[in-house]
């Protein structure tokens, strides 16, 4: 009997999907339909490959009405927030299909007298894909269409929390008309992942997951020349200044901290509000976390639902044990959620002040709806606790000076630097991680650039 996936629902911890794990040899057959199709998929005109894309997008979206809940069951988001996955999902796929032809044109220097010459992006070949939980179809289509678009296949592992998400768009794909091998799914246990990697008829990974994956796959990379592309983990800080729009900061920080039950690399995890408005941004704060519903995530009026599984809220809890231990103060009353428990997924969200460094939820990875606030005199001082992370993805500053904002970006060691907003990817922008939180780089024009390879062409005209 082959090895089974098992997948529970965060909802209720019912076994929601089982799925066969692939053997050995259905990998190896995976990866011969792979290559097959890259043989004509290469040499499509992109024109042809963007109707094809287009296809496929317009594919998955026609069955959002099944999706949609399908996507709360595997991973426990509240049902009235799924859609807006599947419209972030169209937005970037939208995006990267207009940025195609131009980030795809070949690249052509000064003209000389007699020569042609012209730098063209050629596709690396196959991609296996490797797809977290937390936003099983947002993350996916980072790789997914940049890697078709630019004349790629895929073989695309989901997260065995999430495993109906890779079917659904490998479905999408077929529907689409897309050639076989071009797009297809690929249920996989760790060690035969690894066995992907090292074969030579992968060119290139594309992980986004935790920081431990991460260096899995990396070694796993190690022994051969292919790059890879990592999305990792983040701890990412806001800082509010003293001129901040405090109620629209609030709001917002709020927001970005809890949405999605804190299961977010983007979100925020750990605030820095100046002195002169600091009581009055946690007062305001706190009074808006506790209008939360916790309960399950397909009531239409849950605003917070569980966490992912209940190993992840042991360790969400851990850390917020730890801090209480260490002198931090939280302001939630547990008991005003009586939805939450001492166990399993569903736990209260919690805001914790009098919080330093020493503590784990201001500097390790917590991936749960707490976070910490803490007083700071200024820019440097602020500047000075946000680097203080062996993470980078994002970071926020809230204030109504966007020359300060600027000089304060270029000194923080992140990703990407927002003003007056956080916990967005904006498809034309580089979605890029330092330290920790990876390597590599998606979206915008210069994501095409990781999924292909520069070729030079030096014709010499007149002999």
């Amino acid at each position: 009997m082959p090895n089974v996936q098992r997948t529970f629902t965060p909802v209720d911890g019912s076994l929601y999907v089982e799925r066969p794990l692939a053997s050995p040899e259905e990998l190896g057959q995976a990866l011969e339909r792979a290559q097959r199709g890259l043989l004509a998929w290469r040499k499509t005109p992109l024109n042809e490959r963007i109707a094809g894309v287009n296809a496929f997008v317009e594919a998955f979206l026609a069955k959002r009405e099944e999706i949609i809940p399908e996507l709360s069951w595997q991973m426990g988001r509240p049902i009235r927030y799924s859609p807006g996955e599947l419209r972030g999902f169209e937005e970037r796929a939208r995006v990267m299909m207009a940025l195609a032809p131009e980030a795809l044109a070949d690249i052509r220097p000064t003209a000389k007298d007699g020569f042609d010459r012209f730098i063209r992006r050629e596709p690396l070949g196959v991609v296996l894909a490797l797809a977290p939980w937390n936003y099983p179809y947002l993350t996916a289509v980072n790789t997914i269409v940049p890697a078709l678009l630019s004349g790629d296949v895929v073989l695309l592992k989901h997260s065995d929390q999430t495993p109906l998400c890779a079917e659904r768009l490998s479905q999408a794909a077929k529907d689409a008309g897309l050639p076989e091998g071009v797009l297809e799914h690929i249920h996989m246990s760790h060690a035969l992942t690894a066995e992907a990697i090292h074969d030579e008829r992968v060119a290139f990974v594309a992980f986004t997951g935790s920081v431990e994956g991460g260096r899995a796959v990396h070694r796993a990379a190690a022994e051969r020349f292919i790059a890879v592309g990592l999305e990792l983990g983040g701890k990412d800080p806001a800082y509010v200044r003293e001129d901040a729009d405090l109620a629209y900061a609030i709001e917002n920080v709020v927001d970005g901290a809890f949405f999605n039950s804190g299961q977010s690399c983007c979100g925020i995890e750990r605030v820095y509000v100046h002195e002169r408005v600091y009581d009055e941004f946690v007062a305001g704060a706190a009074a808006l976390v506790r209008q939360y519903k916790l309960g399950s995530p397909m009531d239409p009026e849950t605003t917070l639902g569980p966490v992912v599984r209940g190993s992840n809220a042991d360790r969400i809890r851990a850390h917020i044990k730890q801090a209480i231990e260490l002198g931090a103060r939280p302001l939630i009353d547990a008991s005003d959620f009586p939805a939450g428990k001492d166990f399993g997924p569903y736990l209260a969200p919690q805001v914790l002040v009098d919080v330093d460094h020493d503590m784990e939820v201001m500097w390790e990875e917590t991936f749960g709806p707490v976070v910490g606030i803490m007083k700071v005199d200024g820019d440097e001082r602020a500047v000075e606790l946000m680097n203080d992370s062996p993470y980078g993805l994002t970071a926020s500053v809230w204030t109504k000076d966007a020359d300060a904002a600027l000089a304060i970006g270029e000194r923080l060691e992140t990703g990407t630097v927002f003003m007056n907003r956080c916990d967005y990817l904006d498809p034309a922008l580089a979605w890029v991680g330092v330290k920790n939180s990876g390597r590599g780089c998606t979206l915008s024009a210069v994501g095409f650039e990781q999924l292909t390879r520069p070729k030079s062409f030096h014709l010499r005209l007149n002999t």
